[in-house]
């Protein structure tokens, strides 16, 4: 059975060339790769040295990471946004329906000032979609809900009858 290299026992050769790399700032996966040992491994042996490795290089690269990914989310949400526009616009516009069908599998087609209640209701659940999964991808600020609470209960003061 084959022995993981990883398993072997550290050397003090290996030991002090651990302190060593980690004395001229180099990080754990530079070490690691170096000298040809787990990450893990190096980690263990600089924390029972009391070494540390300067994290300030993988906070700043996570935090522009994480700033990328808000980026592409409100892309794909404003993308999303259009989608539904341009579906709830759908419902309003001259549409084609088409049937095959009968005996002889006929195809016939009318044009109409606008779609029929059943494909109107197909478009606003996509758009009702497209905006759901925009919303999530980027939720409103609180105060925007907040704001819209407000409207909402102004409007309801105003409808006959009250809230």
């Amino acid at each position: 059975m084959a022995v993981r290299k990883d398993m072997r026992q550290v050397t003090d050769e290996e030991r002090a060339e651990i302190i060593r790399l980690h004395g001229e700032g180099k990080g754990r996966n530079e070490i690691a790769r170096l000298i040809g040992r787990a990450q893990r491994t190096i980690s263990l042996i600089c924390a029972e040295e009391n070494l540390v490795f300067d994290v300030t290089m993988t906070e700043e690269a996570t935090r522009h990471r994480v700033a990328q990914l808000a980026e592409r989310r409100a892309m794909l949400a404003e993308a999303l946004q259009d989608d539904a526009e341009r579906l709830t616009e759908q419902m309003w516009q001259p549409a084609k329906v088409f049937r095959i069908g009968g005996g002889a599998n006929k195809y016939t087609e009318h044009n109409l000032d606008e779609p029929p209640a059943d494909a109107k209701k197909d478009l606003m659940a996509s758009a009702g979609i497209a905006i759901e999964k925009s919303l999530k991808l980027v939720p409103p600020e609180r105060e925007d809900l907040e704001g819209l609470a407000a409207v909402d209960q102004w409007l309801r003061g105003m409808m006959p009858g009250g809230e």
